[in-house]
């Protein structure tokens, strides 16, 4: 695995960074970043600005939501560019993104691996985050093994789905915490946001470095303290005023780590609340959240106008106040011409990551395109660019579509031919298997930023039918029959916002891209939209059983009860919804009040 196209090496500027006000006429330039020689010689300068730290991005993933998070408790924020940046640090952070080998390569290549050993056995302040945390053991299993920094005894190892297991880790879970640690002061009894694949297991060798672990089908190693070494196996920059407490106690030496108490303790992984917001340009051309009515967002008046729920930033910023869990971009028209040159989406992530301290998705025209001029732009460069400007997950929808069918479309069939002829006389099929080419958007950007970092995004309508045996593909029996009495129902797949539909059903569509690397599914219902009657349940079931990723629940949620249904008949790790929030019909923390009574566990 090679680091994103565009980023390679991006040890940016060691000149300290100052917040800049986000507007949304302007677009902040990008400052130039380089990668540093990797020279053998280490010298030593000390840091000018004591309210200043070092941060160590090696050009992987969204490390712009760490900076926002420095930034917002008031700290400037210096880049590393060469080893001896690392050893010069007054305080390091380093919030590892993407894959262990790629990491490793990086950090060998330029001589940062070893300028951070030596300022960890010199017990400098440290902070490494989710893949900080990891490349401090000896090895990984991932696309591996591959060797670590060597700090802490253990091999990072993947989680196991064969029991059941839903893999990648994401979302709010609950710490136990092992060690009096200044870091995690605070954070007792609240949910931290994971999002990850593979994990450390606690051993008699590292366990006096230990000081929480996690319960996710065995327990395993969530923070580790040992004098001024400090690494986190959650995301404190995303786990909203929970997590800036956590950092704010690392960058702030007499910070007192004050935490107002959990209304409700937190005991494991919780069901997570999605807000989302569909945003598009309206008939004035200004960039406007909406919400359809089985896909369609114009009014059903004369005027016919896009329907206007309000700014994308500023209804983002509201919901994570209110306590959404997650929030979730869905671009409904742009980037159709020219995805690269949407500004003002890009700028909307730029301003909504700035205060929206819980994970931000982005979905819209993330595919291989070639611009008026000529010029060709993978899907993996567009990904790229959500990233850097403040995304933490993509969305993918039609381009998953094609990218399953084509993979499909490859089965290959395995053929034995038997020596007794007598009881064998022909060839016999063995096995039946697909093959993956590499080449699609989803196989792409999940090999460079980790399956954790891509959702695809299904939009199927119900077709009903008499019998199973109607169709090739999965039926389930419905809840509700058909308009003519049909007992059955398939859920066929649509491209192009609802408007095409393809030859591929819902089940088959999860099954696949689970195969080509998503790393969740938002799992949407054309026939619920925005009818607030409640999620497809039937839908849900079907898919959720049937993959070892996190699905989210879409489309029809009208009341608080919608919500503990979903959860308690299916095996949905969270539940999104839109128009209900934007209207103020039901407000996101009775949602979660709901779902605490009827005993779910949720962030509250």
């Amino acid at each position: 695995m090679q680091p994103p196209p565009q980023s390679q090496g991006a040890m940016a500027t060691g000149a300290a960074t100052l917040t800049v006000p986000c507007s949304m006429g302007r677009r902040p330039k990008r400052s130039s970043q380089r990668r540093g020689s990797g020279s053998a010689s280490l010298s030593v300068r000390a840091s000018s600005d004591a309210n200043t730290v070092t941060l160590l991005d090696y050009g992987a993933g969204n490390v712009r939501s760490v900076r926002n998070a420095i930034r917002h408790l008031g700290f400037g924020i210096r880049d590393v560019r060469s080893p001896e940046d690392i050893l010069a640090a007054d305080r390091l952070v380093f919030p590892g993104v993407g894959a262990f080998g790629s990491a490793m390569d990086v950090l060998n290549s330029t001589g940062m691996a070893d300028a951070l050993r030596e300022y960890i056995q010199r017990d400098r302040p440290f902070l490494g985050i989710c893949l900080g945390l990891q490349l401090l053991f000896d090895s990984s299993e991932e696309n591996g093994p591959v060797s670590g920094l060597g700090v802490i005894p253990g091999v990072v190892r993947r989680f196991d789905s064969s029991k059941g297991l839903i893999v990648p880790h994401i979302g709010w879970n609950a710490l136990e915490i092992t060690k009096d640690a200044q870091l995690l002061q605070g954070a007792d009894g609240h949910h931290v946001y994971f999002v990850h694949s593979y994990h450390a297991l606690p051993s008699d060798a590292n366990r006096d470095w230990i000081s929480s672990i996690c319960n996710y089908g065995d327990s395993f190693i969530s923070s580790i303290s040992m004098g001024n070494i400090q690494a986190v196996q959650f995301h404190p920059e995303k786990s909203g005023d929970t997590g800036l407490s956590i950092l704010k106690n690392f960058l702030s030496a007499n910070s007192s780590g004050v935490k107002a108490p959990a209304r409700r303790k937190a005991s494991k992984l919780a069901k997570r609340v999605i807000a989302c917001l569909d945003v598009r340009s309206n008939d004035n051309g200004d960039l406007v959240v909406t919400k359809g009515d089985q896909y369609d967002v114009r009014d059903h008046t004369s005027s016919k106008e896009v329907r206007n729920l309000g700014k994308p930033v500023d209804l983002a910023s509201e919901y994570y106040i209110d306590g959404a869990d997650e929030v979730s971009f869905l671009n409904i028209t742009g980037f159709r011409d020219f995805p690269l040159g949407d500004l003002p989406m890009l700028e909307v992530l730029h301003c909504a990551s700035e205060k929206v301290f819980v994970p931000l998705t982005v979905g819209g025209g993330i595919r291989d395109f070639t611009d008026a001029n000529g010029r060709y732009y993978s899907s993996l460069e567009v990904a790229s660019e959500y990233f850097r400007s403040g995304a933490d997950k993509i969305s993918i929808g039609s381009d998953a579509v094609y990218a399953a069918e084509a993979f499909l479309q490859t089965g290959v069939c395995i053929l034995f031919f038997s020596l007794n002829v007598q009881l064998f006389p022909h060839y016999i099929v063995i096995s039946v298997y697909q093959v993956k080419t590499g080449k699609s958007s989803l196989e792409q950007i999940s090999r460079v930023y980790g399956n954790q970092a891509v959702v695809v995004s299904i939009d199927p309508r119900r077709v009903y039918v008499n019998s199973p045996e109607d169709v090739p593909f999965k039926t389930v029996k419905v809840s509700s029959k058909g308009p003519s009495g049909e007992e059955y129902a398939w859920y066929q797949c649509t491209v192009s916002g609802g408007r095409d539909s393809r030859p591929i059903g819902a089940y088959e569509l999860a099954k696949a891209v689970e195969e080509l690397g998503a790393g969740e599914i938002l799992l949407n219902c054309i026939d619920c939209d925005g009818q607030g009657c409640g999620f497809d349940i039937d839908l849900v079931k079907m898919v959720s059983d049937a993959v070892t990723i996190p699905v989210i629940a879409s489309s029809g949620a009208g009341a608080v009860e919608h919500f503990s249904e979903v959860f308690a008949k299916t095996n949905a790790s969270a539940a999104l919804a839109a128009g209900i929030f934007h209207r103020k019909e039901v407000p996101i923390l009775a949602v979660k009040e709901h779902l605490v009574d009827a005993g779910v566990e949720v962030r509250v």
